[in-house]
C-alpha cells in the first residue's frame, strides 16, 4: 500500500472510521493544518495519545490512527474554529517529525478495513445500547445523517471510540483486528 505523509492530530478522545468527532481548533499549528487540509481537499490523521510514551521522540502518538476530512466548520460564539470530521480509513502511522511550530507529520500507511464475519444477532443488545445513547445524548446523535445501527463494524466502532478505555487497550484492538475478541470484551461492559 501507498505511504503518504500527513499531518497529526494527537487527542485523548478517539475517531474510527465511520465515526464522527466535533472539534474546537486554537492552536496554530492546527488552524495550520485544517486549512491546508480544506484547500488542498485532503485531511488530517487522528492519533491517539499514549500517556507513557516520550514527547520528544514523538513515541507519545500511539501507531494506529483513523484519516478524518472535515465535513463541516463554523466560527464558534467564543471565537474559536469549530470543525465536524468523518473518519474515513485506519493508518498506521510511522517515522513522526515535528515541523517548525510544532505540527507533527507522519508516514502513513492505509490499513485494510475490518473484515468480520458477525451477524446482527451476534451484536444485540449492543446495538439497542448505542441507539439509546445516540437517543439520550442528542448532540452525539445529530452527528450522524444516517447512523448504521444495522452493521455489526460500526456498532463495534462506536462503541470502541464511547467507552471510557484506556487507549492503550484500544490500540491492542485495533492492532489484533480481531472482532471476536473485541465483540467478547465489548459484549461483557455493555450487558
Amino acid at each position: 500500500m501507498q505511504q503518504e505523509n500527513l499531518p497529526l492530530f494527537p487527542l485523548s478522545a478517539h475517531l474510527l472510521p465511520g465515526g464522527r468527532m466535533s472539534l474546537r481548533i486554537f492552536e496554530p499549528r492546527y488552524i495550520r493544518m485544517v486549512k491546508e487540509a480544506c484547500a488542498q481537499n485532503s485531511g488530517f490523521v487522528l492519533c491517539m495519545l499514549n500517556a507513557q510514551g516520550d514527547k520528544e521522540t514523538n513515541k507519545h502518538i500511539f501507531p494506529i490512527g483513523t484519516f478524518a476530512e472535515v465535513i463541516d466548520f463554523d466560527m464558534l460564539e467564543d471565537g474559536l474554529l469549530g470543525i465536524k470530521v468523518a473518519g474515513i480509513y485506519g493508518v498506521e502511522v510511522k517515522d513522526i517529525r515535528t515541523e517548525s511550530d510544532g505540527l507533527r507529520v507522519g508516514q502513513c500507511e492505509k490499513i485494510q478495513p475490518w473484515c468480520c464475519d458477525i451477524t446482527s444477532e451476534q451484536i444485540a443488545p449492543m446495538d439497542e445500547r448505542l441507539k439509546e445513547i445516540f437517543d439520550r445524548y442528542a448532540d452525539l446523535g445529530a452527528m450522524y445523517d444516517k447512523p448504521s445501527f444495522d452493521d455489526p463494524i460500526w456498532v463495534i466502532h462506536r462503541w470502541l471510540e464511547l467507552l471510557p478505555v484506556d487507549a492503550k487497550q484500544k490500540q491492542h484492538f485495533l492492532v489484533q483486528k480481531d472482532c471476536k475478541k473485541l465483540l467478547n470484551y465489548l459484549s461483557a461492559l455493555v450487558q
